[in-house]
C-alpha cells in the first residue's frame, strides 16, 4: 500500500508472519496470492536457514513470479560469507524477470550466534563486507569488471543478463560505524530495534556521511522494521518479542521498540515518519494463525495512513 506525504510516499510491507516452517507447501503460494490481491506494497522474507521456512532468495524468485506488482526484499541478508559474483547473477536474473520489484538489503551478520556459524570469512568481517558489496555493485552496473582486492580477484568477469538500471542495494545496521557505512557506500538503510528518535538521528548521521563522501541517499530511501503485538497474542509470545528486543538493545526499555495492537502501530509509525523516514516492515510478534484475517486488518489498519 502507498500513501502520500507532502514531498514523499510512505510504503507499509509485511515480513514474515509465521507460515509453517517445516513444510510451507500451498500456503506460500496462498499468502503471496493474498498480498498481491491485496494491493500490499512488499514482502520481506528474512535470512534464517537454521529456523525453517522459505529461503530469502528462493522465496524471492517464487513469490516474483507469481505477481506482476507485488515487491520482494529481504530483510536482511548476510553478505559477508556469500560469493558476491553468483549473488549478483541471481539479483541481476531476478531484476531482469521482475522489473523494479526486487529489493536486496545486506546485514554484516546473522542476527543470532546458531545463525552466524554460517556465513565464516577470512579476514576482518567488516572489511569483507564492503568490498563484497563494492564487488556486487560493480557487477550489477558495469559490463565487466576487473577488481583485485583484499578478499576477491576478479578479471574480466561479467554478470548476463543484467538489469538496465541497477539495483539499489539497502543496508541495515544501527551502530554509527554501520549507518556511516550507508552513507558511504549504499542506496538505502532497513533500521530495525530502534525508537523514532534514534532513527530520526540515524537518519542524520547516513546523510552527513554520504556528503562527505560526495554521494547522497535519496530523501524516501530510509525506512525501519515495526513489530508489533496483535489484539489477543499469546502472552508466551508477547514476553519473546520483548525478551528478542532486550537481547538486541539491552540499553533501551523492550517497550518503547515495539508496538501494541493497531493503534499503536500506526502511531509508531507517524513518529517514525516526523523522524524522516518512509519505508516500513511490519512483522509481528511470533506466528499468525490466521492470516488472511491479518492481511484485511493490516489493509484497513495501515493502509489509510496519511501525515
Amino acid at each position: 500500500m502507498t500513501v502520500s506525504t507532502p514531498l514523499m510516499k510512505v510504503r507499509i510491507g509485511i515480513g514474515s508472519v509465521g507460515l509453517h516452517p517445516e513444510s510451507p507447501g500451498t500456503e506460500f503460494d496462498e499468502f503471496v496470492d493474498a498480498l498481491e490481491s491485496r494491493g500490499i506494497d512488499s514482502l520481506w522474507l528474512p535470512d534464517l536457514v537454521s529456523a525453517g521456512g522459505v529461503d530469502a532468495i528462493t522465496g524471492m524468485a517464487w513469490a516474483a513470479a507469481r505477481t506482476r506488482s507485488l515487491k520482494v526484499g529481504t530483510g536482511v541478508i548476510v553478505l559477508p560469507g556469500r560469493n558476491p559474483a553468483l549473488l549478483a547473477s541471481q539479483l541481476a536474473t531476478l531484476a531482469v524477470l521482475a522489473p523494479k520489484r526486487i529489493l536486496p538489503a545486506f546485514g554484516v551478520r546473522a542476527a543470532t550466534p546458531a545463525e552466524r556459524q554460517l556465513y565464516p570469512v577470512d579476514g576482518v568481517r567488516a572489511e569483507v563486507f564492503e568490498e563484497a558489496l563494492v564487488v556486487l555493485r560493480r557487477l550489477l552496473s558495469e559490463p565487466e569488471v576487473t577488481h583485485h582486492g583484499t578478499h576477491f580477484t576478479l578479471d574480466g568477469a561479467s554478470v548476463n543478463p543484467r538489469p538496465s538500471r541497477p539495483l539499489d542495494l539497502w543496508l541495515g545496521g544501527r551502530a554509527e560505524v554501520g549507518l556511516r557505512r550507508v552513507g558511504r557506500l549504499a542506496d538505502g538503510w532497513l533500521g530495525s530495534f530502534l525508537t523514532p528518535d534514534e532513527a530520526a538521528r540515524a537518519r542524520v548521521t547516513i546523510e552527513n556521511a554520504a556528503r562527505e563522501a560526495g554521494r547522497e541517499v535519496e530523501e524516501d530511501h530510509y525506512g525501519t522494521n515495526v513489530s508489533i503485538v496483535l489484539p489477543g497474542t499469546r502472552e508466551d509470545r508477547v514476553t519473546a518479542m520483548l525478551r528478542r528486543s532486550a537481547e538486541q538493545r539491552p540499553e533501551v526499555d523492550p517497550e518503547k521498540l515495539i508496538a501494541r495492537g493497531w493503534d499503536g502501530a500506526r502511531e509508531l509509525i507517524r513518529q517514525f515518519v516526523d523522524g524522516g523516514l518512509t519505508k516500513f516492515v511490519v512483522r509481528p510478534a511470533g506466528p499468525v494463525e490466521d492470516w488472511p484475517a491479518f492481511l484485511d486488518q493490516f489493509s484497513a489498519e495501515l493502509g489509510p495512513l496519511e501525515n
